[in-house]
């Protein structure tokens, strides 16, 4: 991955509607290469997907808490039950594996107090934990959506 591979990235981050031609003149190339690289940039798996960042509150949901689990054992059975069970829960937004005192952190998106209280007791009742901690967010300060990537980088070719 070169700079200018770097900069189409960093500019579909922004806004990845934008037209190809748009993209590729903010670039520096001329429409078909920077197709291609972005074919290429796709097909390498560097670009996942495109999406639309929606607004949780604007659709109706505004609890936003994570959840720090500390597991019963660590063998590979819990954890495949874990992942199967957190998969099925859609306002399970992210799961980490964690380094220190807790195991896995989540991060749910959820209309209510109701909903979320579904989804601990669904997953303290399906998941024999040692710990299972909720936090609840009270205000969102900060939000990235755009990975840091540096058209311009010493260490890369």
């Amino acid at each position: 991955m070169d700079r200018i591979d770097r900069k189409i990235l960093a500019e579909l981050q922004l806004d990845a509607t934008t037209p190809v031609a748009e993209l590729a003149h903010r670039v520096g190339l001329s429409a078909t290469p920077c197709w291609k690289r972005i074919r290429k940039l796709e097909d390498a798996g560097v670009i996942v997907r495109r999406t639309a960042i929606v607004d949780p509150a604007r659709v109706g949901l505004s609890l936003c808490a994570f959840i720090e689990i500390t597991a019963l054992d660590h063998t590979a059975d819990w954890r495949d039950r874990f992942l199967a069970t957190v998969q099925k829960m859609p306002e399970i937004m992210e799961v980490f594996r964690m380094a220190g005192e807790t195991d896995y952190l989540l991060r749910i998106i959820a209309p209510d107090m109701a909903c979320f209280n579904r989804l601990y007791r669904d997953l303290s009742e399906t998941l024999p934990c040692k710990s299972i901690v909720s936090k609840f967010v009270m205000e969102t300060m900060h939000v990235a959506t755009m990975l840091p990537i540096a058209a311009e980088r010493a260490d890369l070719p």
